[in-house]
């Protein structure tokens, strides 16, 4: 559900720089549009079951992890790069730093939730 709320979230916000503010900081709300691509994509697999959508899951909430980690140390080390914040600017700071969060519980539910190898029995 958390997913979810991030999912919408970040895709209205992504859409409301990009329509009203793109030249003020064009890579930070493409940025912004990618992290909310990459929560739809993460909350779509999630609710399904099944080997493909775990694994889809897994590279999902990896990517959302590496990009709030790169995302948040690029936003300290060069911040006027980013006139805005985004989803991950300064490791989600903005959203409570849950942005960064959520995709190491994600990964943790996910590692422990594998789905189960059938193994063929043979006569």
């Amino acid at each position: 559900m958390v997913y979810a709320v991030f999912a919408l979230s970040s895709f209205a916000r992504s859409i409301f720089q990009i329509a009203m503010h793109f030249e003020q900081a064009p890579l930070a709300y493409l940025l912004s549009a990618f992290a909310a691509a990459v929560y739809i994509v993460a909350t779509l697999s999630l609710a399904r079951s099944g080997r493909t959508a775990w694994y889809v899951s897994v590279v999902a909430v990896g990517i959302e992890l590496v990009g709030v980690v790169g995302v948040g140390l690029w936003t300290l080390l060069d911040p006027q790069l980013f006139a805005d914040d985004t989803v991950w600017s300064r490791f989600g700071a903005g959203y409570g730093y849950i942005p960064l969060i959520l995709p190491i519980l994600g990964l943790a539910w996910l590692l422990g939730h594998r789905p189960r190898v059938e193994v063929e029995s043979r006569p």
